[in-house]
């Protein structure tokens, strides 16, 4: 399996680890109970061409064995977020490039129950210093629906610099939609986001940077756009 996949950091009591089968019923009860919400920035499939027929959903299982897949491929590093111990949210590392990129984007969503307690924040930040400190990734880019304004707060707290717009660039909720870029290179946090974000935010414990372990509950070989 790929190192980079099976490890679990947490600073506080924020956490980022593995997504399991066994997720599947406190991930399908976070997610219905934030259906309307999360619905205007979920990730949509165009409609086929005539005469064919539309691709069906995928199932819980098929989703975790595709993310999987791609981990242990070493293209995506999808995690469940947990705050005290509980399922809060999803973040996914994908698009992972390497040669002359060293490249990736984040996408990510949270239980609005926990919204506006630094969750994501936190956990971007744990993910970003992974990709950088540990990857050796040196870009990592968030894309964001110029409406989706409790994403955006989520990069304007870490600090990501905003690029500019892509327009018509995703399938968002039934059509093409346009997307802000937010980005942050290895350069412009030589101590770790972590670190800029306990700064930002005096909250957190102060502990020194948080340290990856090995999963484990990471199980054997086998969204998105970034909303809040």
């Amino acid at each position: 399996m790929n190192a980079s996949w099976s490890v679990e950091l947490a600073l506080g009591e924020v956490g980022l680890r593995p997504i399991r089968q066994r997720d599947h019923r406190a991930w399908r009860e976070v997610n219905q109970r934030n259906r309307d919400w999360l619905r205007p920035w979920e990730a949509t499939i165009p409609p086929p061409p005539h005469g064919h027929l539309a691709p069906r959903r995928p199932t819980f299982r098929q989703m975790v064995r595709h993310l999987r897949a791609e981990a242990q491929s070493g293209r995506m590093l999808p995690f469940i977020v947990t705050y005290q111990g509980q399922l809060a949210g999803q973040l996914t590392v994908a698009g992972i490039t390497w040669g002359s990129m060293c490249s990736a984007h984040i996408g990510y969503w949270v239980d609005r129950s926990v919204a506006g307690r630094g969750v994501m924040p936190t956990a971007v930040a744990l993910a970003v210093d992974h990709c950088f400190q540990s990857l050796g990734l040196h870009r990592v880019e968030v894309c964001i629906r110029p409406e989706n304004g409790p994403s955006r707060r989520v990069v304007e707290k870490l600090g990501f610099r905003e690029e500019g717009l892509r327009p018509r660039f995703l399938h968002i909720d039934g059509g093409w939609r346009d997307h802000l870029v937010f980005a942050l290179t290895a350069e412009e946090v030589p101590q770790g986001l972590v670190r800029r974000w306990r700064q930002r935010n005096s909250a957190l414990p102060d502990e020194g940077p948080a340290t990856p372990r090995a999963s484990e509950g990471a199980e054997g070989p086998s969204r998105d756009p970034s909303q809040q």
